[in-house]
């Protein structure tokens, strides 16, 4: 702000000099007077070109040709000045007492340069060591004065901040400055064009010269862009930056407002701000660069919520704290594309395959306590929410600590991943749900009827709900009470061998149902259902492919009459969940009871074997006593325990032998034995 004033400064000796000499100098020689003036004052190269045209009548002023103004020595970018003409006119009574009244000052087609080098000089500080000899003290530079109007058209402003290595430029600039009293009430009109969007902006200043020393002031500013309409009524200063006042800002969808911030238009979901953000409310601005809501009415798309707020940029990420209430949330957006917003997000051939753009969470850290009347997620929708969020470094954690859904309950955590592509998580624990409800809005499926308790944890990775649906992992379990299952008669279809019990007006009343599960890739699994039922018990096993909606189950139901067992027959449950097939698998009923009579064959050939190996045994046991008998009558061979008949046998001749060879030795020796 500054360098303005010491520019205007300088231009007044301009002026004084080249009416001062009007009648005694010629007009080239007074230019030349008044640029070396200038010079040796900002230490810069002032050129005109073209006649300087003094005026005494009836303002005191001057106009020139165009006008060049060279930029610091460290600068190679070109003149920081350049305009087509300067016409500046003094008031001369004002004047004669002794003060300067600026009636007038106009720049045709300006282009200012504005820079910063990267050791943190700027071009646009004069005298000292950037050379030149103004200073505070120099005549005509921080006297009052007053304007009563500044025009400027076709003007053109680039700020470079070499260190940073950021360029804003402003193009198409047409604005009036009106300062009727230096220390009073001053104006400002501006309207021009960056990053290819228009601008209208307002600025009026309670006490111009305490604003121009920095100091708070009243302030009211306005600025129109597009759907963009932001009104700051209150107190500012910019030495350092700070505000404090009531903010009115509609922000429209945020196109126009991130191309005037010189930034990508951030990914919201809808919901979220995609089609428009506004924000009413008292703010506070610090000289730390914070940021403070209270009482804030926040319009996101078509949610109104009521918030505290408070940012903080210090650090690597800015931080965002805040306290919201809400009504009715609509939230569809978060599950990706137009058909989440129907509830299932399922679009009746597979679910939505529209990307889900994450990217906001990238944009700071928070830590955000909701409490709304509902939520809709698009792919459910919750009653009253009591819930704390978290954001960390592009990663959401949902801490669920009350959320009516469903006519039950929800508790526990859900974490939304957009660090590295997107992952979705949660770790739930769900009471009393009608399951109708609940899997008609999730799954299009409206078959079942009761309440249930349900636990969850699951993780899937992909950029649409299709995808996460696909690669899902996880585990659960879920009971059901009292309840029903409709299109299907079970019992009537065991009773009866007859597939025909499906379909409209047919159902099965059951007590309760339990089962666990495991998901891998998407394919839920379970093999431990349980069913009981006034006329029937059954027992399942199946799959569940998620992301195709496809069942592939196998129930096992058997009918009870008086509590005596009945036939069991098994039921299929198969094709897409929306319309499954359902039928007998009298095949399977078959193979199991023809597998029954085999069993039964064989457990008889095993009896017969083992009856005439009974015999057999018998019969082989007589003939060896028989035999023994014989031997003992006919041979006088008696079997000792443990030795066979063979043995026995060879004992024996082993014997005869014996005593035939005693025999034969006694006749060789001579004689009988006595």
């Amino acid at each position: 702000m500054r360098w303005i004033v010491r520019v205007i400064g300088a231009m007044l000796i301009l002026v004084l000099l080249s009416v001062g000499a009007l009648f005694l100098i010629p007009a080239e020689k007074i230019a030349g007077i008044a640029v070396g003036k200038f010079n040796s004052l900002t230490g810069r190269q002032l050129v005109i070109l073209g006649s300087v045209r003094p005026s005494i009548w009836p303002q005191l002023g001057v106009r020139t040709g165009p006008v060049t103004l060279s930029n610091a020595a460290w600068s190679d970018a070109g003149p920081m000045l350049q305009a087509e003409g300067l016409s500046i006119s003094i008031d001369m009574a004002a004047l004669i007492g002794g003060d300067v009244r600026i009636t007038g000052i106009e720049a045709m087609a300006p282009q200012i340069l504005l820079e910063r080098s990267a050791a943190g000089e700027e071009n646009w500080v004069f005298g000292g060591a950037s050379g030149g000899t103004v200073t505070t003290e120099t005549p005509g530079v921080g006297a009052p004065f007053t304007l009563d109007r500044a025009v400027v058209s076709d003007g053109r402003i680039t700020f470079v901040d070499h260190g940073a290595g950021r360029t804003v430029a402003l193009s198409e600039i047409e604005a009036t400055v009106a300062i009727p009293d230096y220390t009073g009430p001053s104006t400002v009109a501006l309207s021009g064009v960056t990053n290819g969007q228009s601008f209208d902006a307002t600025l009026n200043i309670g006490a111009f010269q305490d604003f121009l020393d920095g100091r708070l002031v009243d302030l009211d500013l306005g600025l129109t862009a597009a759907d963009v309409d932001i009104r700051f009524d209150g107190r500012a200063g910019y030495l350092p930056l700070m505000a404090e006042g009531q903010l009115d800002a509609d922000l429209g969808d945020l196109t126009a407002i991130s191309a005037l911030a010189g930034i990508a238009r951030p990914g919201v979901p809808q919901g979220l701000g995609a089609g428009r953000v506004a924000v009413k409310g008292a703010v506070t601005l610090t000289q730390e660069a914070s940021l403070h809501l209270r009482g804030a009415q926040i319009t996101l798309d078509g949610n109104d919520l009521t918030a505290e707020i408070d940012l903080t940029t210090a650090g690597a990420r800015p931080n965002l704290s805040a306290q919201i209430m809400a009504g009715a949330l609509d939230l569809a957006g978060l599950s990706g594309g137009p058909d989440a917003g129907g509830g299932s997000g399922s679009t009746g051939t597979g679910w939505s395959r529209d990307p889900i753009d994450a990217s906001a969470l990238n944009l700071l850290d928070a830590t955000i306590a909701l409490t709304a009347a509902s939520v809709d997620l698009g792919l459910a929708r919750l009653g009253a929410v009591q819930a704390l969020a978290t954001v960390d470094r592009g990663r959401a954690v949902f801490d669920l600590r009350r959320i009516e859904a469903y006519g039950g309950t929800i508790a526990g955590q859900f974490v939304i991943n957009a660090r590295s592509g997107l992952s979705v998580g949660g770790d739930l624990s769900l009471g009393g749900l009608a399951m109708q409800t609940l899997l008609s809005e999730l799954a299009d499926y409206d078959r079942l009827i009761g309440t249930g308790d349900l636990r969850l944890k699951f993780l899937g990775v992909g950029n649409t709900v299709d995808a996460i649906l696909r690669s899902l992992d996880g585990t659960g379990s879920v009971a059901i009470g009292k309840g029903e299952l409709r299109g299907l008669d079970i019992a009537g279809m065991i009773a009866n061998l007859d597939p025909g019990f499906v379909g409209q007006g047919q159902k099965t009343i059951f007590d309760g149902a339990n089962a666990s599960f495991a998901i891998k890739g998407g394919i839920l699994t379970n093999d431990d259902l349980t069913l009981t039922a006034p006329l029937i018990t059954a027992t399942g096993s199946g799959a569940v492919d998620l992301g195709d909606q496809r069942l592939d189950y196998r129930l096992l139901p058997k009918l009870t009459t008086g509590g005596a067992d009945g036939i069991t027959v098994p039921l299929l449950i198969s094709g897409p969940w929306s319309d499954p097939s359902i039928r007998l698998d009298l095949e399977s009923l078959a193979r199991e009871k023809l597998a029954e009579e085999a069993a039964k064959l064989e457990e008889l050939a095993r009896a017969k074997a083992a009856g005439l190996e009974l015999q057999a045994r018998a019969r082989a046991a007589e003939l060896e006593a028989d035999a023994r008998a014989k031997l003992e009558t006919e041979l006088g061979l008696v079997q000792q325990d443990g030795e066979s008949v063979e043995d026995a046998v060879r004992r024996r001749a082993e014997e005869a032998l014996a005593d035939e060879a005693a025999k034969a030795l006694g006749n060789l020796l001579g004689g009988s034995q006595p």
